[in-house]
């Protein structure tokens, strides 16, 4: 089970301790889910989510998320079917790992309860602020407004997976996208039957967690921090 981190008695202006502690339980206990249970999703909590995706921070401001609701059994069909075909050449580019990447099945476009496709707009170019040097800055930000439908998603008890396996010519293609725009995620979102207790992945020994202090350093790249952040 997730071990939260120990939260002082008093915390930051406008946020009550148990309201602190329930947005770490949405950090730590949300999932990339893979198994849903069907079921539906009310317009009203959809826009909801959609709401806090939008009030993600985006790079001069310039909110390059849109989203597509995928709600044609036949598009969904398609999208399944692009999926797997990039399942299968994935697999193949793992070399000794190809059979173990295929038992990890991509269902959840055919059984979540709702399909949101992520694009970026087309011209995006024209966004300088913040991208000069570094004009891929527009997926980071839209990566933020995913990352904040996942959390509101985990608050609401719903279910959220992130797929990237499909070719994105295609993608855009099939769901008819404007010339210069770039999908960059399938997200499938809905009731599930329950949450896995860590990732998928690391259940499957595909790779675990890595420990925070391998990825933390100090005043250069390499030098490992003297104290962990916080510490005495």
């Amino acid at each position: 089970m997730p071990v939260f981190p120990n939260l002082p008695g008093v915390t930051a202006p406008g946020f009550s301790a148990p309201e602190c502690a329930a947005v770490y339980r949405a950090i730590y206990e949300r999932r990339d889910m893979r198994h849903f249970s069907g079921g539906t999703v009310s317009d009203e909590l959809l826009q909801r989510l959609l709401s806090a995706a939008h009030h993600a921070p985006s790079v001069g401001f310039m909110q390059p998320w849109r989203f597509i609701r995928v709600r044609s059994l036949q598009l969904r069909t398609g999208l399944h079917t692009l999926i797997e075909q990039e399942r299968v050449l994935t697999a193949r580019a793992l070399g000794e790992r190809e059979d173990e990447f295929m038992k990890l099945k991509v269902q959840g476009v055919l059984d979540a309860a709702e399909v949101l496709v992520v694009a970026l707009p087309p011209g995006r170019e024209q966004h300088v602020f913040g991208r000069r040097t570094l004009p891929e800055m527009d997926l980071a930000s839209a990566a933020c407004a995913i990352q904040n439908l996942w959390l509101a998603a985990r608050a609401e008890g719903l279910g959220m997976g992130w797929v990237s396996i499909f070719d994105p010519q295609q993608l855009a293609a099939l769901l008819q996208m404007p010339e210069g725009s770039k999908p960059i995620a399938v997200l499938c979102l809905g009731p599930v039957h329950a949450f896995y207790d860590q990732p998928m992945l690391q259940a499957e020994k595909w790779a675990r967690r890595a420990p925070l202090a391998e990825m933390v350093f100090e005043d250069c790249w390499g030098q490992i921090a003297r104290h962990e952040p916080g510490a005495g």
